[in-house]
């Protein structure tokens, strides 16, 4: 059976159940297998499979202390008429690539593929492991996974779900989206401070022995919903596998030849799915990292040289205005392990790196990981430039894009110019154009104006693209989570919201 273990070491060595349902290892490490399983069919094998059956496949691979009945109960329950194409996740052609739409859920962000099922594996971990406490959902938000974990968890029996997100630093789609959420049991608070901040926050809280004692008392267990959460990652590895796969399917590629994979990453969790896809056996060439202005991973896989103390920048990507990329913490753990070959001196490298993060705000990976980042490339966008991609790319292909799938597909044309590479590629298209109107619009040549639902309804008299369902009376919903609060004022809010 799988085992799940701290990325920074230590004795904890503990099933996928009780990996989703803790979230943060003790150590402030992330859970990762003791090793990555292989696909158990051939590629062959899976080709024609829809997309559940694909993301049975791979979460019994990872999470094989579940049983086939409680995977599938899982599985069907998430991925039903939620989705507004039968597909879950449709592949198109558009330009020189094939875009795997990610935002087809409930709230139009390729977060609702994982926070679908996340409350269903959640719920079926607490029984198996026999818990009778209530679960806390504590997560950060930099936009998109406050609202769809907001959706996943709402009046789910037995939880509380806690989000808190950057002040101002998100679009008022994305806002609105969480401040009107229903639900007992939901919990909604804006914080003066940009992502980084809500996500040391949250880190923080989750590694305090006596704030968890306290929650303990009171019969409370707290758990995340970010991807630090194994439990929120592994569904995204799915995605990866059945594009692959489709373009078989299509005669796009030939069984056996790679393909690249292009992800708008900010927390690195994303494009990581990625990598996990190809050490299950997908044949994955490279991987395209596209970074907005907030441009610390491009740097990191130029140099080796990790460095947060740099101008944060709030751009029209707003998922992506991050410094403190978390789930680059796994891989570097990989590559430790590949680099080094022992699982310990992996864990104590990686234990080093992000104590140097911690109290230095960098660090320089060694020279045996760099040698092993090779597979890697990154690539960056203003959002000068953001905005024109959009435009050329409706222009000539009428294919309209979200600002973060602009980046992506940007950097992804300066790859091709600069590298002889002509393998079919597959960008993460991540959420909705309609999730930052404003700029869409602008980027389209519509004229300013007063809000974001009337630029929804420009761009789809301009261009026919269908308005996500969710939005419809988005504008109508009653604003039910309105407080702005101070970084340090976190755990009070949180006992309130607990009634601690």
């Amino acid at each position: 059976m799988t085992k799940y273990i701290s990325t920074r070491g230590g004795s904890e060595k503990i099933s996928s159940a009780a990996a989703i349902i803790k979230g943060l290892a003790s150590n402030k490490g992330l859970f990762v297998p003791t090793e990555i399983p292989k696909l158990p069919l051939t590629i062959e094998e899976m080709v024609g499979k829809d997309y559940k059956e694909v993301a049975f496949t791979v979460l019994k691979s990872f999470f094989d202390d579940f049983s086939d009945e409680e995977l599938r109960y899982c599985v069907d329950s998430a991925y039903d008429d939620k989705f507004d194409k039968e597909e879950i996740v449709p592949i198109v052609q558009a330009g020189s690539a094939h875009f795997i739409e990610l935002f087809h859920g409930k709230t139009a962000a390729f977060k609702d593929i994982a926070l679908s099922i996340l409350p269903y594996l959640m719920t079926t971990a607490i029984k198996k492991e026999g818990i009778d406490k209530k679960i806390c959902i504590l997560t950060a938000t930099s936009g998109d996974t406050g609202k769809a974990a907001l959706e996943g968890f709402s009046d789910v029996e037995g939880t509380e779900i806690v989000v808190f997100y950057p002040y101002k630093a998100v679009s008022k789609i994305q806002e609105l989206q969480m401040t009107t959420q229903e639900g007992k049991n939901t919990h909604v608070f804006a914080i003066r401070g940009n992502f980084d901040d809500a996500q040391r926050g949250v880190k923080s809280i989750f590694t305090d022995p006596s704030f968890a004692d306290e929650l303990s008392k009171k019969n409370i267990l707290l758990s995340s919903a970010n991807s630090i959460n194994i439990g929120r990652l592994v569904p995204q590895v799915a995605y990866y596998v059945y594009a692959y796969l489709k373009l078989l399917e299509e005669k796009t590629v030939k069984a056996g030849e790679p393909m690249n994979v292009v992800v708008p990453t900010g927390n690195f969790g994303n494009i990581l799915a990625a990598y996990y896809a190809k050490m299950m056996g997908i044949p994955i060439r490279t991987f395209i990292c596209a970074s907005n202005k907030n441009k610390v991973l491009t740097d990191f896989f130029a140099t080796g040289v990790y460095d947060a103390n740099r101008e944060f920048y709030v751009t029209n990507s707003p998922s992506m205005d991050i410094l403190i990329s978390s789930n680059l913490e796994r891989l570097l753990f990989h590559l430790s392990l590949d680099a080094y070959g022992e699982r310990n001196k992996a864990s104590e490298h990686v234990a080093g790196l992000m104590t140097a993060l911690e109290t230095d705000g960098k660090y320089e990976v060694s020279e045996e990981i760099k040698k092993e980042m090779g597979m890697f490339v990154g690539g960056f966008v203003d959002p000068e430039l953001t905005l024109k991609t959009i435009q050329s790319m409706y222009n000539k292909h009428e294919y309209l894009m979200d600002t973060h799938t602009a980046v992506a597909y940007d950097v992804y044309s300066e790859y091709k110019k600069h590298v002889c590479d002509d393998f079919e590629t597959v960008i993460a298209a991540t959420a909705s154009p309609y999730k930052f109107p404003a700029s869409v619009a602008k980027a389209i040549g519509i004229d300013e104006m007063t809000d974001d639902f009337e630029y929804l309804d420009e761009i789809n008299k301009v261009t026919g693209v269908k308005i996500p369902s969710s939005f419809a009376d988005l504008k109508e919903r009653p604003v039910l989570h309105n407080r702005v609060i101070e970084k340090n004022e976190m755990k009070n809010v949180i006992r309130e919201s607990l009634d601690v």
